[in-house]
């Protein structure tokens, strides 16, 4: 039976573009599968079909998807738009991803992206400094990371006596 491990499979052998044609006829004749129109999505984004790849994420995403398909739509979905220049939709689609699972740093982390995108370069490092103090397995980074944590809450702020 063909199916969403059938897409994978695909684009594992390198076969992207068997990969598109096959989830493109799944998702014609299983719309309401939110696997489904999840693979789609990506292999469309692979592909740099970026514009086509969205209505794929956005019925995955209205679907059912397990936690982590669901991290990796939003994500998938938030990092097309800011690739198509769509940077206000791009942090709508974070923050709604970020709603939902407040501990994604991978979500942090392109959400930055698009802050900056938009001008915001002041958060957006803000934001780079939580993720890295939360997650840098480097012993010499984590030997500061109380202070890059304490940074990234005000970082334009000194201390002069």
């Amino acid at each position: 039976m063909m199916n969403a491990e059938s897409i994978r499979y695909l684009r594992e052998q390198g076969r992207h573009e068997d990969a598109r044609n096959l989830a493109v006829q799944l998702t014609e004749d299983f719309p309401t599968d939110a696997e489904l129109q999840y693979e789609a999505a990506c292999v469309h984004d692979y592909l740099g079909l970026e514009a086509e790849a969205v209505p794929f994420y956005l019925n995955a995403i209205s679907g059912e998807l397990s936690e982590t398909l669901l991290r990796g739509a939003y994500l998938g979905l938030g990092s097309t738009y800011r690739a198509m220049g769509e940077y206000v939709l791009a942090l709508n689609t974070f923050d709604e991803g970020l709603a939902q699972f407040p501990e994604a740093h991978e979500l942090h982390v392109f959400k930055a992206m698009a802050l900056f995108n938009v001008g915001e370069s002041r958060q957006s490092v803000e934001t780079l400094l939580k993720v890295i103090a939360a997650t840098s397995g480097d012993p010499c980074v984590q030997e500061y990371r109380r202070a890059i944590a304490l940074y990234s809450e005000d970082l334009t702020r000194t201390w002069r006596e």
